[in-house]
């Protein structure tokens, strides 16, 4: 697990997914220019993989609080 700090500049996509499928999201759908994760009403967007696959840590906070997860939570995930 990696923690969500500036020493880690980039984030896996992989360990992502596996991350909200762990806090209770199904997916990763296909549907439009990105797939998305839902858990219940909620619905986030799973960026799409370039290059590496990583994705900045930046980016991944950003859909972190869109999706109303306290970094505790993420954490234990």
């Amino acid at each position: 697990m990696r923690p969500l700090d500036h020493a880690n500049y980039y984030f896996p996509r992989r360990e992502l997914i596996r991350k909200f499928r762990a806090l209770g999201y199904s997916g990763p759908f296909s549907g439009g220019k990105h797939q998305f994760m839902i858990k219940g009403l909620k619905k986030i967007r799973v960026p799409n993989p370039h290059g590496s696959g990583d994705i900045h840590i930046s980016l991944v906070k950003e859909i972190i609080r869109q999706a109303g997860i306290s970094t505790i939570e993420w954490d234990k995930a």
